[in-house]
């Protein structure tokens, strides 16, 4: 009795770490894909440049930064759904939440190597990793996630094959404008 009690409580909580893991890994691998795209351009690769060059504890200043910027901004989220407008501070929360993931995964991916000479650091990163291993294949086991992701593999097929459909459909138009043009000469 007491095991079905424990079980039907934590549900809820293992739908949302489910949610949180998925989200996280889909967020974590585009968002650094978009942050080195953005690191490309001229301006932008030169910053990273000097990031790279950063001695150990400059690159571990340079990254406890964005989450000690990110701060303020959400307590002003809570702060809006304390104060009747929840739907504003949501949103005010999920832009850092997206913003700050995307530079902390570039700034990481920039100084890793340089993070990881600090002894303490690649000690705590260890821990970290294999902490994280173990409570994401806790959670991936669960049905819940397991549900959640084959939904959500479906609806990245729809919407890779809307997406192709919706190309052809312009490229079908392109094509006979130009063979439309080539017509008229």
């Amino acid at each position: 009795m007491k095991f079905r009690w424990k079980k039907l409580l934590s549900a809820p909580f293992v739908l949302i770490a489910a949610i949180f893991v998925l989200l996280e890994d889909w967020l974590w691998d585009d968002l650094q894909r978009l942050a080195a795209a953005i690191g490309r351009l001229p301006v932008f690769r030169q910053l990273e440049g000097l990031i790279v060059g950063l001695p150990p504890y400059g690159a571990l200043a340079l990254f406890a930064a964005p989450s000690l910027m990110l701060f303020p901004v959400k307590l002003a989220a809570l702060w809006f759904i304390a104060h009747g407008q929840p739907v504003f501070g949501f949103l005010i929360a999920a832009a850092a939440k997206i913003a700050g993931t995307a530079l902390i995964a570039r700034i990481y991916q920039l100084t890793e190597t340089k993070l990881l000479l600090i002894g303490w650091f690649a000690w705590l990163h260890t821990r970290f990793v294999a902490f994280k291993a173990r409570v994401y294949d806790t959670i991936k086991a669960t049905r819940i996630y397991q549900r959640i992701r084959r939904q959500s593999q479906v609806l990245r097929e729809w919407f890779r094959r809307f997406k192709q459909a919706r190309k052809s459909f312009w490229r079908r138009r392109w094509e006979a404008a130009v063979k439309f043009s080539r017509r008229t000469k």
